[in-house]
C-alpha cells in the first residue's frame, strides 16, 4: 500500500468564528466551533468525538475513520462520502486519525517526546529504546501525553535515562515511594524491563526495616526482629512465590508487630522485664488493661512459647461480643440494586455483587483473573475455591459484559491483563481499598454482608460443600453455620429422610 504524505492544507477546516455558535451536530451552544463540515458548524466535543469513531463506512465499505454523518439516518461516514473537505491521515505513518501537532497523530508525536527525553542521552541506550517502543505502543497515546505533562515524571524518567537511577528495583526504590514512581515501576515490570516483584512484600520489607530502625531497646529488638523475619516475613515470601495474594498476610502481619513491640516496650518500661522473665500475670495485666486490639499479640506469645522465650503464657483466642450482619431484606436489597441498577459503574457493581452472593473478601475479589471465569457449554462457572461454583442469572450476563469491557485497558496494559479488575497502573489489579471505598460510599456494610451472605450459604447447603466452592476454611463455615443454627447432623438427618 502507497501512503501519501504530501504536504496537507486547510485539514482541520476552523472558521475564524468569533461569538457564541451553535453546533449544527448536537445542537449545544458553545464559544467557537471546531470546523465548519458540510452539514454545518462543528463544536470541539463534537468535532473530537468524529475523529475518534472508525469502522467500515456504510457508502464505500472501506475500513477507516468515520467523522461524517449520513443525511439519512445520522450514520457515521468516512471523509470522502461526507464531503469534508481535511485530510486526516498522519503525514509521518499514514494513519487516518486526529492530528496531535502539526499534521501528525498522537502516536508519532509522543514517539518524538520520548526520542528526546530517553534516547537522546541515554546510559543506556537498549533499556530505554524498549521503554520507549512499550510506551509508543499504548493503545490510547493521548494518555501518555497526559502522564508526561507531569514535570515530575519527566524529570522521573530523565534521571533514568542518564543513569542516575539504575534500571533495578533497587534503584527506583531511592526515589520517593509515590504513584509516580510505583506507576513507572508497574510499566517496568509489564514490559519485562524489570523483573516481577510483589508489590505488598516489597512494602513490608521497607516498612520492618524502619520499624526495627526506631527501636533502640536491645531487648526488645531482638525479639521483635525474630518473630518479624523468622516468623511473618518468611510466610508472606513463601505466598508470594506461590503466586498467592500477600496483602492481606501484610496488613495482619504489621499490625501483629506494632502490637508486640507495644506490649514489650511496656513490659520494659513499666516492670523493668524481658520477654524471657515475662509472667501470665503480666500479660493478663496488659490485656485487662487496654483495647481488644492487644489481643493480637496472641501470635506473639505462641511464637516466643514455640522459640523457648518464654513459657506457661496462654493467651486465648478473642471472640467479639458482637458480629455484624445484614438482615436478609437488606443483602437482598442491596442485591437488587447492583443487579438492576445504576449507583455505580459495572465494575464495582460486580465486586458488590461477589461479596453479597458468594460472601468473598475484597482483598481476593481484587485479585481474581479473567481466567477464574469459565464459560462452560450452558453455565458460567466462577472458580473461588478448589471447586468452580456456578453464576446464575442474571449476574451472569452482567459479568459477561464486564469481561467483554474491562476498563483500564488502553494505557500501558495494551488490553493484556489477565486481571478481572485491572489496575490503570500497568500489570496490576484494583487496589482492594478502591473498591472497598466506592462500595463503602454508597451504604454497604461490607462485613455484615459478608457474614449474612456466609450464614445464608451455610444454611443452604452443608458447611464443608460451601468452604471447598468458597475458598474458605472448614471451621469458618462451621462456625457460621452454627451461628445460624443449622448444624451439620441436619444435614445428615435431611438426606436420610428423602432416601
Amino acid at each position: 500500500m502507497t501512503i501519501d504524505v504530501r504536504p496537507r492544507t486547510a485539514t482541520r477546516g476552523r472558521p475564524r468564528t468569533i461569538g457564541e455558535v451553535t453546533c449544527d451536530r448536537c445542537g449545544r451552544r458553545a464559544t467557537r466551533a471546531q470546523a465548519r463540515w458540510p452539514e454545518g458548524l462543528i463544536c470541539g466535543i463534537c468535532y473530537h468525538h468524529a475523529l475518534r469513531t472508525r469502522g467500515t463506512c456504510p457508502h464505500c465499505g472501506i475500513d477507516r475513520l468515520l467523522p461524517g454523518r449520513s443525511g439519512h439516518g445520522n450514520h457515521p461516514i468516512c471523509v470522502t462520502c461526507a464531503g469534508i473537505p481535511a485530510d486526516f491521515h498522519c503525514a509521518r505513518c499514514g494513519t487516518e486519525s486526529e492530528h496531535y501537532r502539526k499534521y501528525i497523530c498522537a502516536r508519532c508525536a509522543l514517539r518524538d517526546d520520548l526520542t528526546s527525553l530517553l534516547l537522546d542521552d541515554a546510559s543506556d541506550r537498549q533499556s530505554m529504546h524498549q521503554l520507549t517502543e512499550a510506551l509508543c505502543t499504548a493503545d490510547r497515546a493521548e494518555s501518555i501525553h497526559t502522564w508526561l505533562r507531569s514535570a515530575q515524571v519527566r524529570a522521573l524518567l530523565g534521571r533514568l535515562a542518564a543513569g542516575h537511577i539504575s534500571l533495578s528495583h533497587a534503584g527506583l526504590d531511592t526515589e520517593p515511594a509515590n504513584n509516580r514512581t510505583e506507576h513507572l515501576r508497574s510499566l517496568l515490570v509489564h514490559h519485562g524491563l524489570l523483573p516481577h516483584r510483589d508489590p505488598s512484600l516489597a512494602l513490608f520489607e521497607r516498612w520492618l526495616d524502619t520499624k526495627l530502625e526506631q527501636i533502640t531497646t536491645d531487648d526488645i529488638r531482638r525479639p521483635i526482629e525474630q518473630f518479624a523475619r523468622w516468623h511473618h516475613l518468611s510466610r508472606i515470601r513463601d505466598r508470594a512465590r506461590a503466586g498467592r495474594p500477600t496483602r492481606g498476610s501484610v496488613l495482619h502481619s504489621k499490625q501483629g508487630i506494632t502490637e508486640a513491640i507495644k506490649f514489650l516496650t511496656w513490659l520494659h518500661d513499666t516492670h523493668h522485664r524481658a520477654i524471657t522473665t515475662c509472667s501470665q500475670a503480666d500479660v493478663d495485666s496488659w490485656l485487662a488493661n487496654g483495647p481488644t486490639t492487644r489481643h493480637i499479640i496472641r501470635g506473639f506469645i505462641v511464637w516466643a512459647g514455640k522459640s523457648r522465650l518464654c513459657q506457661d503464657i496462654v493467651v486465648e483466642h478473642y471472640r467479639a461480643r458482637t458480629v455484624p450482619l445484614l438482615t436478609q431484606d437488606q443483602r437482598l436489597d442491596w442485591l437488587r440494586e447492583l443487579l438492576t441498577g445504576n449507583s455505580t459503574t459495572l465494575p464495582y457493581r460486580i465486586a458488590g455483587i461477589l461479596v453479597l452472593l458468594y460472601a468473598q473478601p475484597l482483598v481476593k475479589v481484587a485479585a481474581l483473573r479473567t481466567t477464574d471465569v469459565t464459560d462452560s457449554p450452558g453455565e458460567l462457572m466462577l472458580t473461588l475455591g478448589k471447586e468452580p461454583a456456578p453464576v446464575p442469572n442474571p449476574f451472569a450476563s452482567l459479568l459477561k459484559a464486564h469481561l467483554a469491557n474491562r476498563p483500564n485497558l488502553r494505557t500501558g496494559n495494551h488490553g493484556q491483563s489477565p486481571w478481572l479488575f485491572p489496575s490503570y497502573r500497568t500489570g496490576q489489579h484494583l487496589h482492594p481499598t478502591t473498591l472497598s471505598d466506592r462500595l463503602r460510599s454508597h451504604g454497604i456494610s461490607l462485613i455484615g454482608a459478608r457474614n449474612a451472605a456466609l450464614r445464608d450459604l451455610v444454611s443452604d447447603a452443608p458447611p464443608p460443600v460451601v468452604a471447598e466452592l468458597l475458598g474458605y476454611s472448614h471451621s469458618a463455615t462451621h462456625r457460621h453455620a452454627t451461628a445460624a443454627a443449622t448444624p451439620y447432623a441436619r444435614y445428615t438427618t435431611t438426606r436420610q429422610a428423602d432416601q
